[in-house]
């Protein structure tokens, strides 16, 4: 099928009647689905785009870079969290298998323990926990998802994983496609036999086809994306794959025009099984992502960006344009680059699939309320947006600083508490300048010599076949409120870097959740040249009420195998102000009004034995239970 051909398919479609109930369609998964922070990087996961394609329900997309069947299910801030938000009578699309494959298709903790057991503590280090065997512990997983669904009330639907672009002429190679045969490892009572292969007829290795046995064996409905992404894959050839579906870095990840048809496959595949059929709309006329558009909330002076997708099939005519008009208040783009009132894309083939971005400077506070219009033909399609500019209150000025220049010890100034810096899987190898060619932003004024924390991966060997985070791997940096206050973030910032090769990556995630549920990536770079200092600077908005606690978490991995290479951290700086307010009163309901215990605290939160002489903290526990935090000078 040629990619004219292709665009037609996916343009013949209907559309159906929203119901009127409340549902929500749960996607859960790895990076291929995922949610990503379009001020971060240009990758994008299949399921952002999902709503699009449908009407009266909301897609819920907990999609999670570097989860694998296993992972997803044991680690507390994902499939655990996901139920919480599961109501009776929603779906749950559920797509593994890309980080299964750890291990070239040995269970990791397995593997592991054979190794620990042997006591080669070396390669026990090295083995990734996330790796499932095919036609064992990754069906396990799946059954665990679909019987706890079915619990909750929900419907599972298992979804087969989107293809790899890994191409061999005409075709996608079976570990493209997530069968290993042709090349997989085998653990057995005497040890690991590596480089093993089974004939094409044979299925065990064959993590699709081990699914699909699962879904039969439970009558679960079945969603092969992976045939259908082999087939959209190989309608654009090898070359127009990598350069339009491709995010660039590889071949699995996707670009906003990959994972937008990606997404409109999912939707059709499901309503070809009649599966939400009333909700799925596949109307081939022009829509835009989101319909409506809340930018979120920044500090006054602060501007805030969103991207939105904008698509179209079987438009007519064949060729033409859209324009994109700024409302009061807001300038569009085409690239986040240059911004003006109004912008024109074009399309051709029929087929419209491109993003643009709009912008809002916040000048005063309070609730922003304009719209974007776009208008192709006779086509008018109007966005509303909104945002929130939001005061930094006057308060005490917090700022925690890590050097990283020859030990891990911070300055504290104003009143915070500081957990301080915590590996998970790394440590730190030494504190040294990264190379004598070392290069770091002109705006800095630093030289090479200026030394930085280098961390290394426990074991020393960075796994091969790693393309994303691994969630228990990672180098963190925590910060809470004092007694009392209330602590208002508004930057998080370092440098970073890889030493010794140009493989190494990362992700640089926050999260104010005890378990890291819900977590936002501020930095993703698609590169990372050697010994090239990369700055980090973000501006979010966290507000920190006192038991609270913002952790920042540098998530490494290096692409390709390799000994030795090392992250580089400088200049970790976290900034904010404290202030105290209604949110530093601690009440439970309660008529004993009787104190029965005082506490008192200096502005950085450290108890005293008694007051000191100027501004304290003073904690008063009440009989009934509730605690009252005030400040008063002594």
């Amino acid at each position: 099928m040629n990619l004219k051909s292709l665009l037609v398919a996916l343009g013949v479609m209907t559309g159906g009647v929203a119901n009127t109930n409340a549902l929500t369609v749960h996607t859960i998964g790895d990076s291929t689905m995922a949610e990503y922070d379009e001020s971060a990087t240009v990758t994008r996961g299949w399921a952002q785009y999902l709503q699009q394609f449908f009407s009266g329900i909301t897609v819920n997309n907990r999609g999670k870079g570097g989860a694998s069947s296993k992972s997803f299910y044991q680690e507390a801030a994902y499939w655990t969290s996901v139920k919480t938000q599961m109501q009776e009578g929603d779906y749950v699309l559920i797509q593994f298998a890309h980080n299964d494959e750890k291990n070239d298709g040995m269970d990791g903790d397995s593997l592991k323990a054979y190794y620990t057991n042997a006591g080669n503590t070396t390669a026990a280090a090295s083995v990734d926990y996330r790796g499932t065997t095919p036609g064992g512990t990754y069906k396990t997983y799946l059954r665990k998802y679909v019987e706890e669904t079915r619990e909750a009330g929900c419907t599972p639907v298992l979804v087969a994983p989107i293809c790899r672009m890994y191409f061999s002429g005409n075709t996608i190679k079976r570990s493209g496609q997530h069968d290993l045969g042709d090349d997989f490892s085998l653990l057995t009572d005497s040890g690991v036999l590596e480089g093993q292969s089974v004939t094409t007829d044979d299925n065990s290795m064959d993590y699709v086809y081990q699914m699909k046995t699962v879904a039969e064996e439970m009558d679960v409905p079945f969603i092969d994306l992976t045939s259908a992404t082999r087939d959209l894959y190989l309608g654009y050839g090898d070359s127009d794959c990598h350069s339009l579906l491709s995010d660039g870095d590889g071949s699995t990840h996707l670009s906003t025009m990959g994972a937008t048809l990606i997404a409109r496959l999912c939707a059709q595949l499901l309503q070809d099984s009649d599966i939400l059929t009333d909700y799925i709309n596949l109307t081939s006329e022009l829509s835009v992502s989101p319909a409506e558009a809340d930018l979120g909330e920044a500090y006054k002076g602060q501007t805030l960006t969103k991207e939105f997708s904008l698509s179209g099939f079987s438009l007519s005519p064949a060729e033409g344009s859209v324009s994109v008009v700024a409302g009061s208040g807001l300038q569009v783009s085409a690239d986040g680059d240059e911004w003006a009132d109004e912008i024109t894309l074009t399309y051709t083939s029929s087929t419209l699939i491109e993003k643009f971005y709009a912008q809002c400077p916040l000048t005063d506070n309070g609730t922003f309320c304009s719209a974007i219009t776009v208008t192709s033909g006779s086509t008018t399609i109007s966005i509303p947006v909104t945002a929130t500019a939001v005061s930094l209150e006057d308060g005490t000025e917090v700022e925690v600083y890590w050097r990283l220049e020859s030990n891990d010890s911070f300055v504290l100034t104003g009143p915070a508490n500081v957990a301080g810096q915590s590996w998970s899987n790394m440590y730190v190898q030494k504190y040294s300048a990264p190379n004598a060619n070392t290069v770091w932003p002109e705006s800095t004024g630093f030289t090479a010599s200026r030394k930085t924390q280098r961390n290394l991966i426990v074991g020393d060997a960075w796994p091969d076949g790693e393309i994303d985070e691994v969630s228990d791997r990672y180098i963190e940096f925590a910060v809470s409120p004092s007694a009392g206050t209330v602590l208002k973030i508004d930057s998080i910032g370092m440098y970073v870097c890889g030493c010794g090769g140009n493989g190494m990556r990362c992700h640089i995630n926050y999260s104010t959740e005890p378990d890291f549920a819900n977590s936002h990536t501020i930095f993703s770079p698609t590169t990372m040249p050697a010994n090239n200092m990369l700055a980090v600077s973000a501006t979010p908005v966290i507000s920190l009420d006192e038991g609270d606690t913002l952790r920042v978490r540098v998530y490494p991995w290096y692409n390709g195998s390799a000994t030795g290479k090392t992250i580089c951290l400088s200049d970790v700086t976290i900034t904010g102000v404290a202030v105290s307010g209604s949110t530093a009163v601690e009440s439970v309901a309660g008529s004993d009004s009787r104190i029965i215990d005082v506490a008192y605290y200096d502005l950085s939160g450290r108890k005293l034995e008694s007051p000191a002489k100027g501004i304290n903290i003073v904690r008063s526990l009440y009989a009934d239970g509730s605690i009252k935090s005030e400040k008063k000078i002594f």
